[in-house]
């Protein structure tokens, strides 16, 4: 089956649906939480706010440590996600990464200079790792904005929002738990990729 990977970013990982078509039917290949950051590494969820207090220096140097690992990290996990699903005789054909309104190019030491920064720049982190890794492994890629997921998917499906949100909440009863607003939220980004692929 053709799918599509859908991916949500939290601070250290993030939720992946795969979602597939099936004789009309959606079908999930695949729900996962992938990690962004190593076992014992908590700082790394964070790295603005582990900077905090450190010299100029060493502050840059902590951000970019966690920025080159969670990097690495997502490259290392979207890699595995579609060796899993290729076993599963799937293809990756896209992948959706919802994503935030961006920032100004702030350097750390500005970033580090307002607290409301740091909360903004580890949000875009995460989000900006998923879509790096995606065009590292060469995954035709959809940057769908959060705040616009619904008006975009009930234009790429062609149906109305709620609809969706139904079809989407009703893969549940046949996936399982977990199936929250971070899944749903993937597995609508996914349909999105995925019907983009189609055309």
């Amino acid at each position: 089956m053709k799918v599509a990977l859908g991916l949500k970013a939290h601070s250290g990982w993030a939720a992946l649906v795969a979602l597939g078509e099936r004789n009309g039917e959606l079908d999930v290949a695949e729900r996962s939480r992938i990690e962004l950051v190593e076992p014992g590494e908590a700082w790394a969820k964070h790295p603005y706010h582990a900077a905090e207090g450190l010299d100029s220096v060493e502050a840059r140097d902590l951000v970019k440590r966690g920025i080159d690992a969670a990097r690495r990290i997502a490259a290392r996990e979207l890699r595995a996600a579609g060796a899993r699903l290729g076993r599963a005789d799937h293809q990756v054909v896209a992948c959706a990464v919802l994503v935030g309104a961006g920032m100004p190019e702030w350097s750390v030491d500005e970033i580090l200079a307002v607290h409301f920064r740091m909360h903004k720049a580890e949000g875009e982190l995460f989000r900006d790792v998923l879509v790096r890794a995606a065009e590292h492994c060469e995954i035709p890629l959809a940057r769908v904005p959060e705040k616009q997921l619904d008006a975009d998917a009930a234009k790429a499906v062609g149906l109305p929002a709620a609809a969706l949100r139904t079809r989407v909440a009703a893969l549940g009863r046949t996936v399982g738990a977990p199936w929250g607003k971070d899944q749903k939220d993937a597995a609508l980004a996914a349909w999105i990729a995925l019907r983009g692929s189609a055309s």
